[in-house]
């Protein structure tokens, strides 16, 4: 197995990234590995007031998705051979492509290369539990698209990756970038438009320490449910309120300024009020976290997953016993708590097999 790499080089994630309509490549690449294996890290979406437009990637959790040439597989066509993983991911998602996270931006990617002349088959690792709130659909698309671009060199951009994932993403649960764009991109990141798609990568300075307090307990939650329960309108104190927290935490990220980060996170007015209540006990895990020591703590995502942010590791495991707890306590929900650091690199290439 080769050294993990970002399949993604450095000068092609730009600050301001404009994203067109993807077209097919002019002339079909040909496959320069017979086979290959990408990772896809974890995120947390929103941020807590960056509703649909803010999320990150943290490391050390994710999917892996592998890919081969596969001569019984109808050329310009993808099958999905295994999906294992933790949870019941093997009996809940669908092997076949079309209605899969990992096929449909599989599919997208070899439309956009122009793939007719050889067959694919993948096999997807799920090391994310479903409905957790830490990005696990965007994590499946997003390996997916990477090793569907990588077996045949690599020729497209971040862009067109970003948008395979997103046609994955709004098959599943809505057209939001805020946990594939980070999935693909590492780091913050903030979507300034859908359209066009415009993406900003928010550089958290490297000198500085950032520890993410991840709790996820045993309950679903459904990010098309949890959408649901989301007001269809909002005071205008509110949208203030919020556009102000969202500010200060993007300057929060590029100053490294943790304490403002955490205040930022834990102040939504808008979306976190409403999903809250529908995760029994978050709203203790909330004060149990911040009581600990934590700089702030909110909703990953849809949830149920709870993430507070700290700058020592140890601190952050005792800030996620005090979450745990706080489950089991109020919300009657066994948990478990880990401690994760920023992911820079996205996703990216781990192993491959030349041709």
């Amino acid at each position: 197995m080769e050294e993990p790499s970002s399949s993604i080089p450095s000068a092609t994630i730009r600050c301001n990234l404009s994203v067109p309509s993807p077209k097919t490549l002019a002339v079909e690449p040909q496959p320069v590995f017979t086979s290959v294996t990408s990772f896809a890290p974890a995120t947390v979406a929103n941020l807590g007031p960056g509703f649909d437009f803010l999320g990150c990637a943290v490391d050390g959790l994710g999917d892996y998705v592998s890919l081969r040439v596969d001569p019984h597989v109808h050329p310009g066509e993808i099958s999905i051979s295994d999906i294992t993983g933790v949870g019941n991911s093997s009996k809940k998602l669908s092997k076949n492509p079309l209605w899969n996270c990992a096929g449909i931006a599989a599919i997208s990617v070899m439309k956009m290369l122009g793939i007719r002349s050889v067959g694919l088959s993948l096999s997807l690792e799920k090391g994310l539990p479903l409905g957790s709130g830490l990005g696990s659909s965007a994590a499946s698309a997003a390996a997916a698209a990477v090793s569907v671009n990588e077996i045949f060199g690599g020729p497209l951009s971040v862009s067109d990756l970003v948008l395979a994932g997103l046609e994955s993403e709004s098959k599943v649960s809505g057209y939001h970038a805020d946990n594939v764009a980070p999935a693909i991109m590492g780091g913050f990141v903030l979507i300034r438009s859908y359209d066009p798609l415009e993406l900003m990568r928010l550089k958290f300075p490297s000198e500085k320490d950032l520890f993410f307090v991840l709790v996820n307990p045993e309950f679903e939650a459904p990010t098309k449910k949890m959408r649901a329960a989301l007001p269809q309108e909002i005071t205008m104190s509110h949208h203030v309120w919020n556009c102000s927290q969202a500010g200060a935490l993007v300057a929060s990220v590029l100053q490294g300024d943790l304490v403002g980060l955490g205040k930022a996170l834990s102040s939504d007015k808008i979306v976190e009020p409403r999903r809250a209540p529908l995760i029994p006990g978050m709203e203790a895990v909330k004060k149990a976290a911040i009581g600990a020591g934590a700089f702030g703590c909110t909703i990953s995502g849809a949830g149920p997953t709870a993430v507070a942010i700290t700058d020592d590791e140890d601190k952050g495991r005792e800030i996620g016993d005090r979450m745990v707890e706080a489950f089991m306590d109020v919300g009657k929900l066994k948990a478990v708590a880990s401690v994760k650091k920023l992911d820079r690199l996205g996703a990216r290439l781990v192993s491959s097999i030349p041709r």
